[in-house]
């Protein structure tokens, strides 16, 4: 067995105990109370080993999020490739994604806080992690063929706005809740913007 190949599995498998060792020790005792000196503890590794594998405690919340970028992104080919309507897989990704969030209610905000880091390093490593405009941009792509998106606006720019939308409404409602579920506030702001909030007068004949 070549020795660098057995290295590099044996460095798969640290990062994958110390990654699942500090979800759960976050899911358990919240993000905020977790040291790394915990995680380090809790997987049987020193404290540097942690750190050379993520360099920071947010860096093992964009794995997780990565994770859920990726299932969201199969789910919407899998939807595509069968036929189903663009704006019906959206609403779906939608759904999964809100649903994720609630279950994972005090994950989301540190997560979300990443992408928005003064950092511009970390800022761009989350952006990159999490990309949910890529995913939407994915979906509307069929509409934007047929020329049923408007024109004004590129489709990445549209992707990102509707992704941007998603982030503040979720970490919003995370913060500091509503009386909506996260799916309901989640569809209404996607209404908004698929709609538009002004009201428009019936053609006249």
């Amino acid at each position: 067995m070549d020795s660098t190949s057995l290295r590099e599995r044996q460095k798969e498998r640290r990062r994958a105990r110390i990654y699942t060792v500090a979800i759960d020790l976050f899911k358990r005792g919240g993000f905020q109370t977790t040291t790394a000196t915990d995680i380090a503890k809790a997987s049987n590794v020193s404290r540097g080993t942690f750190f050379n594998y993520y360099p920071y405690k947010e860096a093992v919340l964009l794995d997780y999020g990565s994770e859920v970028m990726s299932r969201l992104r199969d789910h919407a080919e899998t939807r595509l490739q069968s036929g189903t309507a663009p704006l019906t897989v959206l609403y779906e990704v939608w759904d999964r994604l809100a649903d994720e969030n609630t279950r994972e209610r005090d994950l989301f905000p540190p997560l979300a806080y990443e992408v928005m880091n003064p950092n511009p390093e970390r800022a761009h490593t989350a952006y990159q992690a999490l990309p949910l405009s890529k995913v939407v941009e994915l979906i509307l792509r069929p509409m934007h063929q047929a020329g049923m998106m408007r024109t004004d606006l590129s489709l990445q720019r549209i992707s990102n706005l509707i992704a941007d939308t998603y982030l503040m409404v979720a970490l919003r409602w995370s913060a500091y809740g509503t009386e909506r579920p996260l799916q309901d506030e989640m569809r209404l702001a996607l209404n908004l913007l698929l709609e538009g909030a002004v009201k428009r007068d019936p053609p006249r004949h």
